[in-house]
């Protein structure tokens, strides 16, 4: 059953049988939104990238992005980058694969991170979300929709991260600007 998430809201990642997930995928969708022209309405292709900022002690130690589509420790892997989005009605434009079994011990926390590259404002984008899937089973397990367009063209999605009963989920959903994960650092360092 999937948990449509609020910003802040934490889950969890035990699964309801009282076993731990080992394979979450983190996916990303998104449409062009309409826009009214002098000749009707038409879209502007989108490139919106999803990258994880691997933390360990609240320092970033890695990153998987479309320029680095695995960690250097392989637990973290990239499926590859969309340039145009178009899926944005529940299916995944980008995905991010962690095997939390192979996360490193040192790493706590991975954020998720969306930004235009081309630098288009979220106020062009509609249909967007993010979704955690089991992805041992492909059940989708929470998903976070990207609300209220805006000015800002990034947005620090969610993170996982790694306590004392295993993993969790927390949804994040803060508005920054940037065309890649490093202009995001700042405004990642307050959320972990």
């Amino acid at each position: 059953m999937t948990v449509n998430m609020t910003k802040g809201q934490k889950i969890s990642l035990s699964k309801a049988d009282g076993g731990t997930l080992t394979a979450v995928r983190m996916g990303l969708g998104w449409q062009a939104a309409p826009r009214r022209g002098l000749f009707g309405s038409r879209t502007r292709e989108i490139d919106l990238d999803a990258s994880a900022v691997l933390f360990a002690d609240n320092q970033p130690v890695d990153v998987v992005f479309f320029r680095h589509l695995t960690s250097d420790d392989g637990s973290v892997r990239h499926t590859g980058d969309n340039l145009v989005g178009g899926a944005g009605q529940g299916g995944d434009d980008e995905s991010i694969i962690v095997d939390l079994q192979r996360v490193p011990v040192h790493v706590d926390q991975i954020v998720f991170t969306v930004n235009s590259f081309t630098g288009q404002t979220f106020a062009e984008v509609q249909n967007a979300f993010c979704r955690l899937v089991d992805e041992t089973n492909g059940q989708e397990l929470a998903r976070y929709t990207l609300t209220g367009g805006g000015p800002y063209t990034a947005q620090i999605m969610a993170k996982v991260q790694r306590g004392t009963g295993g993993w969790s989920m927390t949804a994040i959903g803060t508005p920054a600007n940037g065309r890649t994960f490093q202009d995001l650092i700042p405004a990642i360092l307050p959320a972990l």
